[in-house]
């Protein structure tokens, strides 16, 4: 199916079964733990396990590996190093190479696996693996490198992305002449995804055939550039993936577990199973790299703004890409001035890619900063500067308008329903006991991704509706919200079909990440239900043109049937894909939204605590209210994460990050959250598919960081514009206690 024009109205606007609020399908399963994960599946008998040894360097060469002691070791049955594996190829989504040989791109790279009859054996096996290496000096400082680096344009491949230098109008002058400006610097540290299932695959060969089960969010990526790396045929690899325990980013890509189970596999003549573990994750997968960023705005005196620049500078890994922290920035607000710039250092830290919302994520932490601090050096209340300067197109192009933009509407409503007008706009004032009381506020803000997906229907006998489509899980509802669209597609409740996800033998999906995943494999089913009931009206005798699916029955002008009847001769089976024009050329497809933070810092220990959340989301159709509201009170908390604790520590000596676990590692706890509130505005989109609707999930953490902070000034008169905003950095300046 081809979506090219904008929707009109069809099935999905009966709103029977889709943006109901219905209960996780999956929820039983992984509440009971009988959900199989990628290292619980029970298919391979008898399986080996496999423990993979990291470099111990960050930049040099593997001058010698020692095998002997650990190939003695009770029960080994392989180890494969880069010498063993032969020739591999890199992934065209790997940045690096995924195991090391002679080289070492960074540290903890995968070195070799060990195999072993179990888990013990392999470990205990791969501490006598002796590895010795000739480091060389690489360069780990971000604030050192980028005094060299060059302007570098990049993509997060999730709908964020800037060229090298971006100008519209005459930044500069226009700058110098704004009555009232700002200028000032931000910093986001290196942050790590810490998934609650760790990267884990069980590997098995049949043959010249690999069957692998494994945590990914991309199915047809992982087993593309599987096979890339490997150097077989794309067909030889069945991929599957049907319950992800979270992958924030992390899991886009192949990582090293899979690579090091097929091969450990191959060499062992078994089944392996592989988990990376958890203090080896920082460093030898990906992470949301650290950025230096600078903006400057300038106003006239009544809050119009008349010039913006927002450069950032991160680093990565050679032929790595930026983090993308400058792309909301051309989009959010008006200007006729305009001046976005990104820097690529070359670090040689582990890989930097996609975490979380890349690039919004970061990028609004500053931006929205920046917005409160102007609205303070113009006396407004921010909120109202942040709607003066609103736009309904695209400031670098005013004939793009955007499909949909309720960021007002979310600002106000959001200010009404969190008493937005009790806020003292003058700091440090409000007290309550120990604690210094403030409010903050931000704009959300996430570009929707229109993307091909596929899927495959079936109506079988029993009335049953089965649907397959490569799609994930990532604890997000995707299995809930293709059974609702099948449901609504074929008159039937979401009870009656039968989802079937993450498996490369189905059709390929947009897959999961980015806030794309929902709406394009919703879209994707809804046009494999459109040949289907094409089908079942053929197969009924009616006229397909006029006909009605509701109740289990199939209705056309007086004649009516159960809908299971018109696969009593047999089953029937529709397969399609959601295909795109050129609508988001013409049209601005985003999303838009509000956060608002009350927090408390104990004026004697300087310790935050957030105490009251509220998001306000306008983000399309909400397909199922109760899962999405699920997804925006995660990523609030993830917000609050970055805002306060999340922060890889870098030893720019020798090249790693040194609190990489979740001992070490902080992140938010129950206790750290208080009531979350979340709005999602009416709204449903027709230029951005047949659902009208658009991703929610990352919506819901852009921009929950800069709340926080401002916030956190509004309460101490303090501004911290160093992220993680740690009692350190503002205690000295508290105001005083007694």
């Amino acid at each position: 199916m081809k979506f090219d024009t904008p929707a009109g109205t069809n099935p999905i606007d009966r709103m029977k079964v889709v943006g109901r609020a219905h209960d996780r399908i999956d929820g039983p399963l992984k509440t009971t733990g009988t959900a199989p994960y990628a290292y619980e599946h029970q298919d391979p008998p008898k399986p080996a396990y496999g423990y993979v040894v990291g470099s111990a360097i960050a930049k040099g060469r593997i001058t010698s590996i020692d095998l002997a002691a650990a190939k003695a070791a009770p029960g080994v049955l392989a180890i494969v190093t880069a010498q063993d594996a032969g020739k591999l190829g890199k992934g065209k989504f790997n940045t690096v190479k995924l195991l090391a040989g002679p080289d070492v791109d960074h540290y903890h790279q995968a070195v070799a696996i060990v195999v072993a009859d179990t888990f013990e054996q392999a470990r205990s096996a791969a501490m006598l693996v002796r590895v010795d290496y000739a480091r060389t000096p690489g360069q780990f400082d971000l604030a050192e490198a980028l005094k060299t680096a060059p302007l570098t344009g990049g993509s997060s491949k999730e709908g964020s992305g800037s060229p090298a230098i971006d100008r519209v109008g005459t930044f500069e002058p226009a700058f110098a002449a704004a009555p009232v400006k700002l200028d000032q610097h931000y910093t986001t540290p290196d942050q790590s995804h810490m998934m609650m299932e760790p990267f884990a695959s069980i590997a098995v060969w049949n043959g010249d055939e690999l069957q692998l089960w494994t945590s990914n969010q991309m199915i047809d990526w992982g087993r593309g550039d599987l096979a890339k790396t490997l150097g077989i045929p794309k067909e030889k690899i069945r991929f599957m993936s049907p319950y992800v325990g979270g992958g924030f980013g992390g899991k886009l890509f192949l990582r090293t577990d899979a690579v090091m189970a097929a091969l450990g596999a191959k060499a062992a003549g078994r089944a392996v199973k592989v988990a990376i573990t958890r203090p080896m994750m920082p460093n030898n997968s990906t992470h949301r790299p650290a950025t230096a960023q600078h903006i400057q705005i300038g106003a006239e005196k009544d809050g119009t703004i008349t010039a913006i620049a927002h450069h950032s500078g991160s680093g990565d890994q050679p032929n790595g890409q930026p983090e993308t922290a400058t792309s909301q920035t051309k989009l959010l607000y008006a200007g006729a001035n305009r001046k976005i710039s990104m820097q690529l250092a070359v670090l040689n830290l582990p890989e930097g890619n996609a975490m979380r919302a890349p690039g919004e994520a970061p990028g609004l932490m500053a931006l929205e900063i920046a917005m409160d601090e102007m609205a303070e050096k113009l006396a407004m209340d921010p909120i109202a500067f942040r709607v003066k300067n609103d736009t309904q197109v695209d400031p670098e192009k005013p004939e793009r308008r955007f499909s949909e933009r309720q960021l007002v509407r979310c600002l106000q409503e959001g200010a009404q329903r969190f008493g937005w007008s009790k806020r003292n706009p003058k700091p440090g004032q409000v007290r309550d006991g120990k604690w210094l009381v403030g409010m903050g506020v931000a704009s959300a803000f996430r570009n929707h991704m229109n993307m091909t997906s596929g899927a495959r229907v079936r109506l079988g006998k029993d009335g049953v509706v089965t649907v397959e489509t490569d799609m994930t899980d990532i604890g997000t509802g995707s299995y809930t919200i293709i059974a609702q669209t099948a449901g609504e597609m074929m008159g039937v409740p979401a009870e009656a079909v039968l989802v079937k996800l993450g498996d490369s033998a189905f059709p390929v999906s947009a897959g999961s990440g980015g806030q794309f995943g929902a709406a394009n494999s919703t879209a994707g089913v809804y046009a494999a239900c459109v040949k289907l009931r094409d089908q079942v009206a053929q197969r009924l005798g009616f006229n397909s043109a006029d006909t009605v699916f509701a109740d289990g029955k199939v209705t056309s002008g007086n004649r009516s049937a159960d809908l299971r009847q018109a696969a009593a001769s047999g089953e029937l089976m529709a397969e399609d894909k959601i295909e795109y024009g050129d609508i988001d050329k013409t049209y601005q497809l985003s999303t838009f939204g509000a956060h608002f933070v009350e927090v408390g810092v104990d004026s004697f220990t300087g310790a935050t605590r957030v105490r009251r959340m509220l998001a306000v989301c306008a983000a399309g159709r909400i397909i199922n209210p109760k899962s999405a509201r699920s997804q925006v009170i995660g990523a609030m908390t993830m917000g609050v994460g970055g805002a306060l604790m999340e922060e890889l520590a870098v030893d720019t000596r020798f090249g790693l990050f040194i609190n990489h676990d979740l001992a070490q590692y902080e992140v938010p706890v129950h206790a750290d959250i208080p009531h979350q509130e979340v709005v999602f505005l009416e709204e449903a989109d027709p230029l951005a598919n047949p659902m009208k609707a658009k991703g929610v999930g990352e919506l819901g953490l852009c921009g929950v960081g800069a709340a926080v902070a401002n916030a956190v000034y509004n309460a101490t008169g303090v501004r911290v514009r160093d992220y993680p905003i740690t009692l350190d950095k503002h205690f000295e300046h508290l105001p005083t206690a007694a």
